[in-house]
């Protein structure tokens, strides 16, 4: 109970900084729907093919800045502020506090989940209103949740991940940003992937979270078919960032 009670301590004082950084946060939510505007004005009024499905664009991209806020606030976010605080000693004076290692990293994990599931809601929303977007709802909105929860978590463990091979704060935006950004565009957020690309994108995509936490988020927006081997195949990448995060995260700047 003790360790709870600290890791719901410590979420409110990360929520708070977290806020008190306006700028930070100003962009965490701003981006997702910047892009969606973006896109929009220049495909909104086209349709694409989506496994089995006929969407407009503005439905899909509402889907996809949803996935992409998802994994900024999660994947991103974390793995640039923690390199930060270890980077400045933070970190290290945390680890000699009586404040238990699991309780700050869960109260950063819990905190990711909480800001990655305002922002999918802002961004729905926001679709919806402006773009006539359809929402999940009945079994399809449970399973959607079940799938975001899976997938902010297990971004999060591998956000944590990534830090081991962060040297120092100052490269943290530069190998975070190029460790995802293929990937969002290999695994279609930025651009539909249809039938005529090219195999090894697909055979590529399929191979990491950010295609397969996609799908279940357009099963969700569009009403594509729901596969649990895509929340699986998630939570496998997120096993796997916490294994590598046990192994190689560091609580002190490297020397």
């Amino acid at each position: 109970m003790k360790s709870i009670r600290l890791l719901l301590r410590q979420v409110i004082y990360i929520n708070k900084a977290f806020w008190r950084n306006p700028a930070s946060a100003f962009f965490t939510f701003a981006f997702p729907i910047m892009f969606l505007i973006i896109f929009n004005a220049l495909l909104g009024n086209k349709t694409t093919h989506i496994g089995d499905k006929i969407s407009h664009y503005s439905t899909y991209y509402v889907s996809a800045m949803a996935t992409f806020g998802l994994i900024s606030a999660s994947y991103t976010n974390i793995a640039i502020n923690i390199s930060y605080a270890r980077d400045t000693g933070i970190l290290k004076r945390i680890n000699g506090t009586p404040l238990p290692k699991v309780s700050y990293i869960g109260a950063r994990v819990l905190h990711a989940l909480l800001v990655a599931i305002l922002l999918v809601a802002i961004t729905a929303l926001f679709g919806r209103f402006f773009y006539q977007a359809e929402l999940p709802s009945g079994l399809t909105l449970l399973r959607f949740i079940i799938a975001l929860v899976v997938g902010a978590v297990s971004f999060s463990a591998l956000g944590f991940a990534i830090t081991a091979k962060v040297k120092d704060a100052d490269a943290s935006p530069a190998v975070v940003n190029a460790s995802i950004f293929p990937l969002l565009f290999l695994s279609g957020i930025f651009i539909p992937l249809g039938n005529n690309a090219p195999s090894w994108i697909h055979w590529i995509a399929r191979i990491f979270p950010v295609w397969h936490f996609a799908l279940s988020m357009q099963a969700g927006f569009i009403g594509t078919a729901y596969n649990w081997t895509d929340v699986i195949v998630v939570a496998a990448w997120g096993l796997f960032g916490l294994l590598i995060s046990i192994r190689y995260f560091r609580w002190e700047p490297a020397r």
